[in-house]
């Protein structure tokens, strides 16, 4: 057997993002075991939010760790789709990413002030919240699938497309979920507030949306 030398590109800042990911998993798991473990079913049952339905939920210790460990992940995939698919196979363009973790903090904190500000103002600050901590954990599972696509498609197979879709598709799906089981519990105060449900679609879900995605292609 006649060992072969395989030149793998430095990824040292990539690296230190998955140290990164890990050690908030790992602080994660260790001060908040039973959510931790509710959490990994989200998809699958209601557990992990009936845990915490009670005030300050937004600023949760475990579930500020996962909101940290989603931005870093999901921007580190974006980073590496956007190279991908542009055809650029680099992986020394950290100002690159670190623009696009900030553009996803910046978005994640305007629609949360957004969302606060309309619970305020139309006097529905817990239904508000209840629904922030509920997409936001959705979104903090999807950030788990986007850090197990990333390792692959460092470590295992990179400049796979067909990863990268799946993945994003995976996380699409658990953002679904999400979706379907908020309509599903809060479907008969959608149907009693019609008119204002689609206002709320249309300012703080779809606008916001199209305008990261379009920032994106552009």
């Amino acid at each position: 057997m006649i060992p072969e030398y395989r030149n793998i590109a430095f990824l040292d800042w990539i690296t230190v993002l998955f140290f990164l990911s890990l050690v908030l998993i790992a602080l994660g798991k260790y001060f908040y075991k039973p959510a931790f473990y509710a959490f990994l079913a989200l998809p699958f049952n209601n557990k992990y939010i009936a845990l915490h339905k009670k005030k300050g939920k937004l600023v949760n210790g475990f579930h500020i760790f996962l909101t940290i460990f989603q931005l870093i992940n999901n921007a580190l995939l974006l980073y590496l789709a956007k190279n991908l698919f542009m055809g650029v196979d680099t992986f020394d363009q950290p100002s690159f990413y670190a623009m696009l973790l900030l553009i996803l903090f910046a978005f994640l904190m305007l629609k949360l002030f957004l969302q606060m500000a309309n619970g305020f103002f139309f006097e529905n600050y817990e239904l508000m919240t209840d629904t922030i901590f509920e997409k936001i954990s959705y979104w903090n599972y999807a950030g788990l699938i986007a850090f197990l696509g990333n390792l692959m498609l460092i470590f295992a197979f990179r400049g796979s497309k067909t990863l990268i879709i799946f993945t994003l598709a995976l996380m699409f799906l658990t953002i679904s979920i999400g979706w379907i089981n908020g309509l599903r519990n809060r479907q008969n105060l959608i149907f009693s507030n019609t008119l204002y449900f689609i206002l709320y679609l249309c300012a703080l879900e779809i606008a916001p949306l199209a305008i990261f995605i379009g920032y994106l292609k552009g």
